[in-house]
């Protein structure tokens, strides 16, 4: 890997644990650092329930609130199987999470996302999230699928 840096989408599903999961396995073999991505559009009042606070009130409680969300999925997801792992994690908002994963993209040897996020309709094989990414992305990318989430781990320990 040129830049030994695997870039994955978190959105608090079943699928983006998963995709979590396969990215921390897969950099352990690769030594690579985990850019955990999660992308919102949040409207301050309404997410914060806090509409009479001023302006750089809602800046500030967006900002901690999403990067706690994206820290603890990760912290959950991952537990104590994070550790001897280089996790960072970002929340961006105001763009799709598509856009945000295929710009992290640029920087990155491997995106990995979930094959459907919480928007995703039962029966599709990818939802648009990882449909996009898999067009657009900039490096090769993984889409995981929940119900294989244990797959690459046990082909990890496989001699």
């Amino acid at each position: 890997m040129a830049r030994g840096l695997i870039v994955v989408g978190v959105d608090g599903s079943a699928a983006s644990g998963a995709a979590l999961r396969w990215a921390a396995a897969e950099a352990r073999l690769r030594d690579a650092a985990i850019l955990a991505v999660h992308a919102w559009w949040a409207i301050p009042q309404l997410a914060s329930g806090a509409g009479d606070l001023p302006p750089a009130d809602w800046q500030t409680l967006r900002d901690t609130e999403a990067k706690r969300f994206v820290e603890e999925f990760v912290e959950q997801t991952l537990g104590s199987d994070r550790a001897g792992l280089r996790i960072s994690t970002a929340a961006v908002q105001g763009v799709t999470a598509a856009g945000a994963l295929i710009e992290a993209s640029k920087e990155a040897d491997l995106l990995v996302v979930g094959s459907h996020g919480l928007g995703g309709f039962e029966g599709l094989l990818l939802g648009s999230v990882s449909q996009q990414c898999a067009h657009h992305a900039v490096c090769p990318v993984v889409v995981v699928r929940d119900s294989l989430r244990h797959e690459h781990e046990r082909a990890a320990n496989v001699p």
